[in-house]
């Protein structure tokens, strides 16, 4: 590799690494006060950056807030997308529960800012619903189809289906606060996420085999 090229190659992995830094320390702050509620001095405070140089990389906080929604959404989807027509529907199914409720303990601020967009009507994030996610939900959609049409699934629909996923995994994140208060732990706890895990299995799996 040339010095130019390194060289370049360095600036690259330099701009992506400030960029991670400024969405990291954007997600507590949108996460639990919202888009109008966060100023962009306080996130480049906790990004340890200047506002100009925050605005370099994200020449907004529309735009900032955007930039962490598509990547949540991506996180969010990640499991979503892994299912396939030559799975078996039972054990694709138990493994999205498991990779969900995994997204639910390890990324909460995430599917809170979601929660939290979604219910001001995702002003900033309709288009992507409409096109990208709509997209992805069909394609899987199809798929459920499919393993109903094998026997392998009850006829049930597939959008209800993943309404019911994301639904019941979420509400571990979402609702972390009042799970913490009635159970007395969270998932954080391995024994009370294995708990979690092999219950929210049984009822739906039961459910969608009857």
């Amino acid at each position: 590799m040339s010095e130019t090229k390194a060289s370049s190659s360095r600036r690259s992995r330099a701009a992506n690494q400030k960029r991670r830094t400024i969405l990291s320390a954007a997600l507590p702050l949108f996460s639990q006060f919202g888009l109008h509620g966060t100023s962009l001095e306080r996130v480049a405070e906790s990004a340890d950056v200047s506002k100009t140089n925050l605005l370099y990389y994200f020449p907004s906080k529309e735009a900032l807030y955007i930039a962490l929604l598509e990547d949540l959404l991506e996180v969010w989807l990640a499991p979503l997308k892994a299912f396939s027509a030559e799975q078996n529907a039972i054990t694709a199914i138990e493994h999205y529960i498991l990779l969900k409720l995994t997204v639910s303990r390890d990324h909460p601020q995430a599917s809170k800012l979601f929660c939290l967009e979604m219910l001001q009507g995702a002003p900033l994030l309709t288009h992507t619903l409409n096109t990208a996610l709509k997209q992805l939900v069909d394609e899987k959609s199809a798929i459920i189809q499919g393993w109903i049409d094998a026997g392998q699934l009850a006829p049930i629909d597939p959008l209800h289906l993943l309404f019911t996923l994301w639904a019941t995994t979420q509400h571990y994140a979402d609702f972390g606060v009042q799970v913490a208060a009635v159970s007395g732990t969270s998932l954080d706890d391995p024994a009370f996420f294995q708990q979690t895990f092999d219950n929210v299995k049984r009822i739906i799996i039961r459910g969608i085999t009857s």
